[in-house]
């Protein structure tokens, strides 16, 4: 396989991890994982169900433990660091089942977002001259994602692709340096899926973004690179071209129509 694109060759990797591993008793859902994404990077990770990729994900961000191996993000060790202060240091994910307050509005959800990584805990709703750049950022994300004119809508009456929407402007309102999304076309509409893909492409040159997706056509489209994971390990690396020819995805993964094209 062909290497990563000379753009993001020689930069300090965003996220590096090495010999990573975890285990959930006898089962070994991570397997001596060694990864790196440089900054800029669109890289997709797939597999099967089972494969570890969200098991991957969670330990990233400091949702789980690792049980073995090192992570180190933005050049610093966070092996050992929860996951508030990888937030902190400009980690965002969202998750298969979207996390959001369904009683509240579309901004108030993403000024919440907003105000729990700058301090690590969500307070009550409050107004005042101290937040206006904090609710300004919340309708810039919200453009972002085009729910700027469901500002003041209930999330509990947006459509299931505009509660996807709205996870990622809750994500890109932190201002991250790295986005990791979990299966954001999961659930979509042919037409929401379009409307994904521009929004993922239309992200800053500066974000770097890790995306699961088990649509393959979203996955291929948006990134640059992909990683292929099987029973908890690396099994393939390469451009989406070539992840489209490889036998061993074939073999694991893909229709024969991705063959074709």
């Amino acid at each position: 396989m062909t290497q990563q694109s000379a753009a993001t060759d020689g930069a300090a990797p965003v996220l590096r991890l090495r010999g990573v591993g975890q285990r959930f008793g006898g089962l070994r859902a991570v397997d001596g994982v060694d990864l790196e994404v440089r900054p800029g990077d669109r890289r997709a990770i797939l597999g099967p169900n089972g494969a570890g990729k969200t098991t991957l994900f969670n330990v990233i961000a400091g949702d789980f433990p690792a049980s073995e191996g090192a992570i180190e993000l933005f050049g610093a060790d966070v092996t050992h660091l929860p996951a508030r202060e990888r937030a902190r240091r400009g980690l965002a994910r969202t998750y298969q089942q979207s996390r959001l307050f369904g009683g509240l509005s579309v901004e108030d959800n993403i000024y919440l977002a907003t105000l729990g990584v700058r301090t690590g805990h969500v307070f009550p709703l409050r107004s005042s001259r101290r937040d206006a750049p904090l609710r300004a950022k919340a309708r810039e994300a919200a453009a972002e994602v085009g729910l700027d004119r469901r500002m003041h809508t209930l999330v509990g009456e947006l459509s299931h692709g505009e509660r996807r929407q709205l996870s990622i402007a809750m994500a890109r309102a932190a201002e991250p340096k790295l986005m990791m999304l979990d299966e954001p076309a999961a659930g979509l509409s042919p037409e929401e899926r379009q409307t994904l893909v521009q929004i993922l492409l239309a992200l800053p040159s500066d974000v770097t973004l890790l995306l699961i997706e088990h649509d393959m056509d979203v996955a291929l489209r948006v990134a640059q690179w992909v990683t292929m994971m099987h029973e908890g390990r690396i099994v393939v690396e390469g451009t989406p071209a070539e992840i489209r020819a490889s036998e061993r995805v074939h073999e694991l993964y893909l229709g024969s129509r991705y063959y074709d094209e």
